[in-house]
């Protein structure tokens, strides 16, 4: 059987995303847009478009459309933009960002992930202005500054150190809190935080909460 991936994409944005608030015209231009399909390993390809997250390989996951919708709308990405992507993943996410900002330097902990993105922006000649590098976020310095930072695995709290590589003016993305009910966010460089929508998204490697014991 054969999938109008085409068709696919526009029921994607009308029907999942835009029903989600998300009303951003350059974000759902860039949705109704990039091949989805193309980010999805072969397996999985007929579903490149369902309500669901799917498995990347190394206990990862890409996120459900809407998530990455309202990730993207809630950034508010201008052309003139640099922005830090914590978590490469399957690279989709991050061809989004190369499309709506300047600059993407995206940081994935696993080199497999991390080469597999590059190989599928690549072939579809997506983010020439992403650049990936293997690393572990957590423990990654720089004293450089982004416009825009989007963390896309969940953290307890957002780690200080991403707040310092904010500019004056610059915002943050971020899924907080214990599963199973976590809360989208941004955080501000001035250190105000906006509350988004309510969501349950795996840990960003290395940053799930110990474990609690109860007796």
């Amino acid at each position: 059987m054969t999938i109008n991936y085409s068709h696919a994409r526009e029921m994607m944005v009308e029907q999942q995303i835009r029903p989600w608030d998300v009303l951003e015209v350059r974000v759902l231009d860039v949705l109704a847009k990039l091949p989805r399909e193309a980010f999805v390993a072969e397996a999985n390809r007929a579903l490149a478009y369902a309500d669901i997250e799917l498995p990347l390989g190394h206990g990862q996951k890409m996120m459900k459309p809407v998530i990455e919708g309202r990730t993207l709308q809630a950034l508010d990405l201008q052309p003139s933009d640099e922005v830090l992507e914590i978590g490469t993943g399957s690279g989709f996410l991050s061809a989004c960002i190369g499309e709506l900002a300047r600059e993407v330097l995206s940081l994935e902990i696993q080199p497999e992930l991390a080469a597999l993105a590059r190989q599928n922006l690549d072939a579809a000649k997506l983010g020439s202005n992403v650049r990936i590098e293997v690393a572990d976020a957590l423990d990654w310095q720089t004293q450089r500054q982004f416009d825009a930072i989007c963390i896309t695995g969940a953290v307890e709290t957002v780690p200080t150190q991403f707040l310092k590589m904010l500019r004056p003016g610059g915002r943050l993305f971020a899924i907080t809190g214990k599963s199973p009910v976590m809360e989208a966010v941004l955080v501000k460089a001035d250190g105000s935080v906006e509350s988004l929508f309510e969501t349950d998204i795996d840990y960003l490697q290395g940053a799930a909460p110990a474990a609690q014991f109860q007796l």
